[in-house]
This record gives C-alpha cells, structure tokens and sequence, in this order.
C-alpha cells in the first residue's frame, strides 16, 4: 500500500512558515495529553472502542469521525505527548514518520479518530520501533498540519526531537 508521505522538509518548513524558528527548542517543554488537542468547547472523550471493526483499511479511513476543529495554543512550542506508534516510513534502522495514536488499533484494527486526535510524527533519527503499536512519549516542536493519508486524516505535526518507549 502507498501512502503519501509530506517530507520532513515540508513539514518543517510549513512550521517555519508559521514563523518557528529552531531556536524555540530552548523553551520549556510542555506535557500535553490527548484532551488538549480537541478544541476548548469539544467536551467528547477521545477514542470511542464501541466496538472492534473488522480490519478494512479503506472502510475505516471512511468511518473517521468529522474533526471539530484544531487547537493552535502550542504551535511552535516543544511539547511531550505519549501514544501509540501507527509506521508510515519505514527503512532498516527504524521509523522516520508515524502517526502517533490515542489508542491501540487506530487506524488499522479500528476507525481513526478525528483528525484533531492525530499526530503526524517525523524524525531525523529513526526509532527503533518494536512493532505496531508500540506505546512512546514523543518531545519534540509541535504544529497544527492539514494532511491526508490512505488511513486517516492527520491535524496535527510534530518534528521528534527525542522519542522514548513509555
């Protein structure tokens, strides 16, 4: 399956085009969690599991709930946020790109989430992933994105500065 991937550059310029310069990677890290990316008066609890889809990545895509909208309350600030690992690019010393995920199955064994519950994740320095799915706390600058892949649509970009198993 061929997903299109935006680059790292393309990502990172689009985030220096919201005037974000590299220099913001001395200021405080900020923790957020799932919650802070839905919209101030969005008050639904991330993740709905009714129930297990069968896996039909195309089904799914189309299932993904509207998104209500994105918060830009931390665009160019670091920021930690932990999730689940979805691989988008791959190669022998580990991922560059994933979606980071609020729950386990995303995208692949379960619809997506809104687009404001997904975070287009990329590194310079490729994560040794242990799998699909496996939980991680990203630090790293933090941006709304407007993208779309085969699985999802993606409202959120963070270029990894550091990337640890949780």
């Amino acid at each position: 399956m061929a997903i299109a991937v935006p680059s790292r550059r393309t990502l990172l310029l689009g985030l220096a085009a919201a005037g974000l310069a590299r220099a913001g990677f001395a200021d405080t890290v900020i923790d957020i969690e799932w919650r802070d990316l839905l919209p101030e008066d969005d008050f639904s609890l991330p993740g709905n599991l009714a129930g297990i889809l069968p896996h039909d990545e195309s089904s799914l895509a189309a299932r993904q709930p509207a998104s209500t909208g994105v918060r830009t309350d931390w665009t160019g600030r670091i920021v930690r946020l932990s999730g689940f690992i979805v691989p988008i690019d791959q190669r022998a010393t580990g991922v560059t790109a994933f979606i980071l995920v609020p729950y386990v199955g995303a995208c692949v064994h379960v619809q997506p989430p809104p687009a404001n519950q997904l975070v287009f994740v990329t590194t310079e320095t490729p994560y040794e992933s242990s799998g699909m799915f496996e939980p991680v706390t990203v630090t790293g600058m933090f941006g709304t994105a407007s993208m779309s892949t085969q699985l999802a649509d993606i409202g959120y970009a963070l270029s990894a500065e550091d990337i640890r198993a949780y």
